[in-house]
């Protein structure tokens, strides 16, 4: 065995059991920091694939800002864990009916195998020329190629799921002062500035004698 099978075995293992930690952990915060450590070894097994771009673009989306954003979000929400589990044995038959499909077609997909899969190569020879040859590129022109249409789809799909939550999410509240452009454009000055006559001298005031307090002492 030779140290790259020994760390993707190390890998896949951490990957595995921190999967499981995900959908096992009481807490939710918990789980989430378990789903990170997931992502990492995922990159790593990337990184042993020489798929360098898609082992960066893992840790720098998902792990990054993906995750760090549920992370606060699960930390703010304060989820309760016992209301969540009232209706757990409840819904068992239908969670287990879809965890039971989901084995099967990766079973499926897995004992078929991955026949016409080649290890990628750093290098193609051209004539006499090596010319090294970039997986990212080759993913780009891929992407932009041979996927487009998925690649439009996922994009309007995405675009759709955005604004569907944010008018979800938009609430009119009364208790917010909102501004209205055009009542700003079309305001005059005789709206908003009230000219009042004063006279220029007003007479003095009489001054006031004040009293000064005097103490007597008795002897």
């Amino acid at each position: 065995m030779d140290v790259k099978t020994g760390l993707f075995y190390l890998f896949s293992a951490v990957l595995l059991l921190s999967s499981f930690r995900v959908i096992t952990a009481r807490n939710p915060v918990h789980a989430v920091l378990f789903l990170v450590l997931s992502f990492f070894q995922a990159a790593m097994i990337w990184m042993l694939l020489k798929a360098e771009f898609l082992s960066i673009t893992l840790v720098l989306v998902y792990v990054g800002a993906v995750m760090v954003l549920f992370l606060f979000v699960v930390m703010m929400l304060d989820v309760k864990i016992e209301g969540m589990r009232e209706g757990f044995w409840k819904h068992f038959p239908l969670a287990a009916l879809v965890g039971i499909l989901i084995i099967f077609e990766m079973s499926a997909v897995l004992m078929g195998g991955f026949r016409g899969v080649d290890e990628p190569k750093l290098a193609t020879v051209v004539g006499q020329a090596v010319v090294p040859v970039s997986n990212t590129r080759e993913l780009g022109l891929l992407l932009y190629t041979h996927y487009i249409y998925p690649l439009e789809i996922a994009a309007a799909l995405l675009l759709v799921a955005m604004i569907t939550a944010i008018a979800l999410t938009l609430r009119h509240r009364k208790d917010v002062k909102t501004i209205d452009p055009s009542q700003q454009v079309h305001v005059k000055s005789s709206d908003r500035l009230l000219v009042v006559k004063m006279a220029s001298t007003q007479p003095a005031l009489p001054q006031q004698s004040a009293e000064v307090p005097t103490l007597e002492h008795k002897v």
